[in-house]
């Protein structure tokens, strides 16, 4: 990971509480037995995360600050490690929701502990050299775990037939989308990639320059609206829009629209489960929860394709990092708003974008020491890239250079489109 800017001890620390208490937040809304159910192997329950995003910072920094550390359980060590297979064996990830016990009191207990510790290292006058970094890698670890407490949560409420909420929220605005406009760039090296002071995963580095003919890219996400006409137009019954890999997804799982999208057996409206509950789709707001697969359909269908994320990169490297983020409250993507004719809307929040790059080394990448090097390089296959962030991204965990990743088989993130085509 590259080093976080300097900040003072006190900065941190503020920082850390700020992260850890989001989390806490996050819980809030639900019941125990909220938090204790997994709803398919890929999502986690939400007490494990808040175990988990703990056992890291206990792992990482007081285990690492104190060889001697005396675990506040042994048993956490195996429950609450997901894939690090340096730092020893992990409970069956298909299984969490069968971990009964701890409770989900018991685990609050476990972060007050960890923070306590945490919080005394970061004040200590002879902090060691490696603390800030570590640190800051383990609030973005948390951050990342905040967004899946709610596509998992999401996804949980979703198995449920009384279609509950997670929590009231406001109704996001729903403005008339300003159409579409193709903004050209032209052909030429491109610098790609993280450089400079502030934070950033070791996946975004190093940076590298890459050529790309001219293109042009779409000035907003497609709504769903646009999607809809897609389906209309038998969009997941045309074997000649779909990659093969695509269609035999489509096959074996039947999909005939977007994850939580119903068909209103009255009056055949469409219907969508949001985190403030159940309501009818709304054309002007940006289309999420498409699968990789989904969203190149629909680029072949509009006769353009999806961007690469060089392409995505050189877009979003001038533009503002602001946008409908986890902050706004909303928790779901909102139509787009007014913009200039030479700026891109929504780049950032609202819905991840998929590019049709595949997720893998950068040029002269090389996978960090240690256990943590286990974060991102051992991923690099058989998944698709995504940029921008979404509706439930902190604003600040997210940079120009923000490579996420998912299979392409992925839904239920907050996953959209935005097309590109050869100029």
């Amino acid at each position: 990971m590259s080093p976080a800017e300097a900040v003072s001890p006190l900065e941190l620390a503020e920082r850390y509480q700020q992260v850890r208490s989001a989390s806490e937040a996050l819980s809030e809304p639900l019941s125990a037995e909220d938090c204790a159910v997994q709803s398919m192997p890929d999502a986690s329950p939400t007490k494990w995360h808040l175990a988990h995003t703990s056992w890291f910072f206990e792992t990482f920094v007081l285990e690492r600050n104190d060889p001697d550390h005396d675990p506040y359980h042994p048993g956490y060590r195996v429950l609450f490690n997901s894939y690090y297979n340096s730092v020893g064996e992990q409970f069956s990830r298909p299984d969490r929701g069968l971990l009964s016990r701890p409770g989900l009191t018991d685990v609050r207990e476990y972060r007050r502990f960890v923070d306590g510790r945490v919080l005394e290292l970061l004040a200590a006058t002879a902090a060691p050299d490696w603390l800030a970094g570590v640190v800051e890698v383990g609030l973005h670890h948390e951050q990342q775990h905040q967004e899946l407490i709610l596509t998992d949560v999401k996804h949980a409420l979703a198995q449920n037939p009384l279609r509950p909420a997670y929590r009231d929220l406001p109704a996001p605005p729903s403005a008339k989308a300003a159409p579409i406009r193709w903004q050209r760039h032209a052909a030429g090296l491109r610098e790609v990639g993280h450089h400079g002071a502030g934070f950033a995963f070791d996946n975004e580095r190093p940076r590298h320059p890459a050529y790309r003919a001219a293109w042009e890219l779409a000035s907003r996400p497609v709504t769903v609206g646009e999607y809809l006409d897609f389906v209309r137009d038998r969009g997941y019954e045309r074997p000649e829009l779909w990659l093969s890999d695509g269609w035999a997804w489509l096959e074996s799982s039947g999909a005939k629209a977007p994850l939580y999208w119903r068909r209103s057996e009255i009056d055949g409206s469409w219907w969508t489960l949001t985190l403030a509950g159940e309501r009818e789709v709304c054309p002007e707001e940006p289309v999420t929860h498409v699968s990789y697969y989904e969203a190149d359909a629909y680029a072949t269908w509009a006769g353009a394709r999806l961007p690469d994320e060089a392409e995505w990169e050189a877009a979003a490297v001038d533009a503002p990092v602001a946008g409908n983020f986890v902050e706004s409250g909303l928790l779901h993507p909102a139509s787009a708003p007014g913009g200039s004719n030479d700026q891109p809307l929504q780049l950032y929040g609202d819905v991840w974008e998929w590019t049709r790059s595949d997720y893998g080394p950068y040029p002269g990448y090389e996978i960090p020491p240690g256990a943590i090097g286990e974060y991102n390089g051992k991923f690099m296959c058989n998944q698709r890239v995504l940029r921008g962030g979404s509706c439930a991204t902190s604003e600040s965990h997210v940079r120009p250079t923000y490579r996420n990743f998912f299979p392409p088989s992925a839904q239920w993130q907050f996953s959209g489109i935005r097309l590109a085509r050869d100029a």
